[in-house]
Protein backbone atom coordinates (compact mmCIF):
# COMPACT_ATOMS: atom_id res chain seq x y z
CA UNK A 1 0.00 0.00 0.00
CA UNK A 2 1.24 3.25 -0.87
CA UNK A 3 2.51 5.45 1.95
CA UNK A 4 1.12 8.91 3.45
CA UNK A 5 2.26 12.08 1.47
CA UNK A 6 2.69 15.05 3.71
CA UNK A 7 2.36 18.82 1.57
CA UNK A 8 3.60 21.89 3.34
CA UNK A 9 2.90 24.87 1.89
CA UNK A 10 4.87 28.24 2.12
CA UNK A 11 4.26 31.17 3.81
CA UNK A 12 1.84 33.29 2.93
CA UNK A 13 -0.10 30.93 1.09
CA UNK A 14 -2.47 27.74 2.16
CA UNK A 15 -2.62 24.20 1.43
CA UNK A 16 -4.46 24.64 -1.78
CA UNK A 17 -1.04 25.61 -2.82
CA UNK A 18 -0.52 21.80 -3.54
CA UNK A 19 -3.92 21.01 -4.80
CA UNK A 20 -3.20 19.50 -8.23
CA UNK A 21 0.30 17.70 -6.81
CA UNK A 22 -2.10 16.18 -4.07
CA UNK A 23 -4.68 14.96 -6.80
CA UNK A 24 -2.05 13.31 -9.14
CA UNK A 25 -0.51 11.58 -5.69
CA UNK A 26 -3.62 10.86 -4.52
CA UNK A 27 -4.88 8.96 -7.71
CA UNK A 28 -1.64 6.50 -7.22
CA UNK A 29 -2.63 5.28 -3.93
CA UNK A 30 -1.52 7.55 -1.76
CA UNK A 31 -3.37 9.03 1.38
CA UNK A 32 -2.62 12.98 1.30
CA UNK A 33 -2.34 15.08 3.80
CA UNK A 34 -2.23 18.78 3.29
CA UNK A 35 -2.79 21.06 6.42
CA UNK A 36 -3.01 24.50 6.76
CA UNK A 37 -0.16 25.64 8.99
CA UNK A 38 -0.99 27.45 12.15
CA UNK A 39 -2.02 30.80 11.25
CA UNK A 40 -3.82 30.03 8.10
CA UNK A 41 -7.64 28.86 6.80
CA UNK A 42 -9.09 27.78 10.14
CA UNK A 43 -6.02 27.99 12.32
CA UNK A 44 -5.84 31.76 13.00
CA UNK A 45 -3.08 33.11 15.19
CA UNK A 46 -3.42 36.14 17.25
CA UNK A 47 -1.90 39.48 16.20
CA UNK A 48 0.92 40.08 18.41
CA UNK A 49 1.02 37.15 19.95
CA UNK A 50 4.74 35.49 19.68
CA UNK A 51 5.93 32.36 17.59
CA UNK A 52 8.27 30.17 16.48
CA UNK A 53 8.59 27.76 13.72
CA UNK A 54 9.12 24.43 16.42
CA UNK A 55 5.29 25.17 16.69
CA UNK A 56 4.41 24.22 13.22
CA UNK A 57 6.91 21.48 13.42
CA UNK A 58 5.18 19.71 16.39
CA UNK A 59 1.56 20.27 14.61
CA UNK A 60 3.02 18.70 11.36
CA UNK A 61 4.49 15.46 13.49
CA UNK A 62 1.03 15.39 14.41
CA UNK A 63 -0.55 15.51 11.34
CA UNK A 64 1.56 12.64 10.64
CA UNK A 65 1.07 10.26 13.42
CA UNK A 66 2.89 7.23 13.90
CA UNK A 67 3.19 6.16 10.12
CA UNK A 68 6.09 6.89 8.23
CA UNK A 69 5.01 9.77 5.44
CA UNK A 70 6.80 11.15 2.22
CA UNK A 71 7.03 14.97 2.96
CA UNK A 72 6.87 17.38 0.33
CA UNK A 73 7.50 21.31 0.95
CA UNK A 74 7.92 24.45 -0.43
CA UNK A 75 10.12 27.50 0.73
CA UNK A 76 9.09 28.02 4.53
CA UNK A 77 7.54 24.96 4.27
CA UNK A 78 10.40 22.92 2.75
CA UNK A 79 12.24 24.83 6.02
CA UNK A 80 9.78 22.74 7.68
CA UNK A 81 9.80 19.53 6.50
CA UNK A 82 14.13 19.39 7.10
CA UNK A 83 13.22 20.24 10.61
CA UNK A 84 10.78 17.27 11.00
CA UNK A 85 13.46 14.70 9.55
CA UNK A 86 15.45 16.37 12.40
CA UNK A 87 13.29 16.77 15.07
CA UNK A 88 10.86 13.11 14.02
CA UNK A 89 13.10 10.96 11.98
CA UNK A 90 11.16 7.52 12.68
CA UNK A 91 8.20 9.79 10.72
CA UNK A 92 9.80 10.69 7.99
CA UNK A 93 9.95 8.36 4.73
CA UNK A 94 11.78 10.83 2.34
CA UNK A 95 12.17 14.47 1.28
CA UNK A 96 11.08 16.64 -1.31
CA UNK A 97 12.21 20.15 -0.72
CA UNK A 98 11.39 23.04 -3.50
CA UNK A 99 13.67 26.11 -2.34
CA UNK A 100 13.87 25.33 1.53
CA UNK A 101 14.87 28.82 3.76
CA UNK A 102 17.26 27.07 5.88
CA UNK A 103 19.42 29.61 5.83
CA UNK A 104 21.48 28.88 8.79
CA UNK A 105 23.79 26.32 6.51
CA UNK A 106 24.97 29.86 5.26
CA UNK A 107 27.93 29.76 8.37
CA UNK A 108 31.07 30.20 6.43
CA UNK A 109 32.96 33.52 5.97
CA UNK A 110 31.92 33.23 2.64
CA UNK A 111 28.07 33.51 2.99
CA UNK A 112 28.88 37.18 5.25
CA UNK A 113 27.24 39.14 2.40
CA UNK A 114 24.51 36.74 1.44
CA UNK A 115 23.56 35.98 5.14
CA UNK A 116 23.23 39.96 5.30
CA UNK A 117 20.60 40.33 2.68
CA UNK A 118 18.55 37.31 4.60
CA UNK A 119 18.73 39.32 8.63
CA UNK A 120 17.96 42.53 6.95
CA UNK A 121 14.77 41.20 6.09
CA UNK A 122 14.57 38.58 8.92
CA UNK A 123 15.57 41.17 11.91
CA UNK A 124 13.24 43.93 10.87
CA UNK A 125 9.69 42.96 12.05
CA UNK A 126 7.61 44.90 13.78
CA UNK A 127 4.03 45.17 14.53
CA UNK A 128 3.78 49.27 13.59
CA UNK A 129 5.43 48.80 9.99
CA UNK A 130 3.84 45.18 9.28
CA UNK A 131 2.07 46.65 5.70
CA UNK A 132 6.20 47.93 5.10
CA UNK A 133 7.46 44.76 5.99
CA UNK A 134 5.06 42.94 3.83
CA UNK A 135 6.51 44.80 0.87
CA UNK A 136 9.97 44.37 1.65
CA UNK A 137 9.58 40.66 2.51
CA UNK A 138 7.57 40.07 -1.44
CA UNK A 139 10.06 42.64 -3.03
CA UNK A 140 13.19 40.61 -1.99
CA UNK A 141 11.90 37.54 -3.17
CA UNK A 142 10.17 38.46 -6.77
CA UNK A 143 11.99 41.93 -7.14
CA UNK A 144 11.28 45.23 -6.53
CA UNK A 145 7.79 46.91 -6.97
CA UNK A 146 6.29 42.87 -7.02
CA UNK A 147 4.00 43.75 -3.60
CA UNK A 148 2.48 46.95 -5.73
CA UNK A 149 1.86 44.87 -9.05
CA UNK A 150 -0.08 42.19 -6.74
CA UNK A 151 -4.00 42.17 -7.02
CA UNK A 152 -5.29 44.05 -4.37
CA UNK A 153 -7.37 40.67 -3.11
CA UNK A 154 -3.72 39.22 -2.95
CA UNK A 155 -2.38 42.14 -0.68
CA UNK A 156 -5.24 41.74 1.57
CA UNK A 157 -4.67 37.90 1.72
CA UNK A 158 -1.18 38.73 2.95
CA UNK A 159 -2.03 41.75 5.29
CA UNK A 160 -4.37 38.97 6.91
CA UNK A 161 -1.52 36.53 7.63
CA UNK A 162 1.01 38.75 7.93
CA UNK A 163 2.33 38.69 11.80
CA UNK A 164 2.26 34.99 11.17
CA UNK A 165 4.77 35.77 8.33
CA UNK A 166 6.99 38.29 10.16
CA UNK A 167 6.89 35.72 13.00
CA UNK A 168 8.22 32.65 10.77
CA UNK A 169 10.66 34.76 9.16
CA UNK A 170 12.33 35.84 12.28
CA UNK A 171 12.45 32.64 14.14
CA UNK A 172 13.60 30.56 10.90
CA UNK A 173 16.20 33.62 10.36
CA UNK A 174 17.64 33.38 13.94
CA UNK A 175 17.70 29.32 13.31
CA UNK A 176 21.69 28.06 13.64
CA UNK A 177 21.41 24.46 12.07
CA UNK A 178 24.12 24.34 10.54
CA UNK A 179 25.88 21.64 7.71
CA UNK A 180 26.46 19.50 10.42
CA UNK A 181 23.40 19.44 11.88
CA UNK A 182 21.65 19.22 8.17
CA UNK A 183 23.90 15.88 7.38
CA UNK A 184 21.89 13.87 10.46
CA UNK A 185 19.14 13.27 8.03
CA UNK A 186 19.30 10.13 6.23
CA UNK A 187 15.81 10.08 4.19
CA UNK A 188 16.28 10.28 0.78
CA UNK A 189 15.60 13.92 0.10
CA UNK A 190 15.21 15.38 -3.46
CA UNK A 191 16.18 19.72 -4.05
CA UNK A 192 15.14 21.42 -6.23
CA UNK A 193 14.55 25.24 -7.20
CA UNK A 194 15.41 27.50 -9.79
CA UNK A 195 18.10 29.44 -11.70
CA UNK A 196 16.14 32.82 -11.14
CA UNK A 197 16.02 32.57 -7.39
CA UNK A 198 17.85 34.67 -5.15
CA UNK A 199 21.58 34.54 -4.93
CA UNK A 200 20.87 33.43 -0.86
CA UNK A 201 18.88 30.55 -1.74
CA UNK A 202 20.89 29.48 -4.54
CA UNK A 203 23.76 29.07 -1.98
CA UNK A 204 21.44 27.36 0.40
CA UNK A 205 20.88 24.71 -2.16
CA UNK A 206 24.15 23.65 -3.26
CA UNK A 207 25.52 23.60 0.63
CA UNK A 208 22.11 21.51 1.64
CA UNK A 209 22.93 19.04 -1.71
CA UNK A 210 26.86 18.86 -0.07
CA UNK A 211 25.90 18.50 3.61
CA UNK A 212 22.63 15.66 3.56
CA UNK A 213 23.96 11.74 2.98
CA UNK A 214 20.98 10.91 0.51
CA UNK A 215 20.62 13.72 -1.84
CA UNK A 216 19.83 14.76 -5.36
CA UNK A 217 19.39 17.80 -6.72
CA UNK A 218 17.72 19.32 -9.53
CA UNK A 219 17.48 23.13 -11.01
CA UNK A 220 15.06 24.60 -13.11
CA UNK A 221 17.01 26.96 -15.52
CA UNK A 222 13.89 29.27 -16.18
CA UNK A 223 12.36 29.22 -12.67
CA UNK A 224 12.35 31.35 -9.62
CA UNK A 225 11.53 30.75 -5.99
CA UNK A 226 7.78 30.84 -7.01
CA UNK A 227 7.85 27.93 -9.40
CA UNK A 228 5.88 25.63 -7.59
CA UNK A 229 2.76 27.91 -7.89
CA UNK A 230 3.84 29.71 -11.58
CA UNK A 231 5.02 25.99 -13.22
CA UNK A 232 3.56 23.48 -10.89
CA UNK A 233 3.61 20.76 -13.75
CA UNK A 234 6.99 21.02 -14.51
CA UNK A 235 8.26 21.29 -10.60
CA UNK A 236 5.65 18.00 -9.84
CA UNK A 237 6.71 15.66 -12.12
CA UNK A 238 9.86 15.43 -10.26
CA UNK A 239 7.87 15.23 -7.17
CA UNK A 240 5.63 12.11 -8.20
CA UNK A 241 8.62 10.19 -9.75
CA UNK A 242 10.89 10.95 -6.13
CA UNK A 243 8.05 9.22 -4.41
CA UNK A 244 7.19 6.67 -6.28
CA UNK A 245 11.16 5.74 -6.40
CA UNK A 246 11.25 5.62 -2.63
CA UNK A 247 7.77 4.53 -1.22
Amino acid sequence: MAAPVLLVHSSGFTSRQWRKLGDALAAKGHRVLAPDLLGYGDRPWPFGKPFHFRQDVDMLAGVIGEEPAHVVGHSYGGFLALQLALAYPARVRSLAVYEPVAFGILDEPADRELLKSVTDVSENTSPDRLEEWLATFVDWWNGQGAWAQLAPQTQQAFRDVGWKISQEVASLGADKTDRAGYARITAPTLILGGEKTRPAERRVLDKLAAALPDVRLQLFAELGHMGPIMAAPIVNAPIVEHIARHD
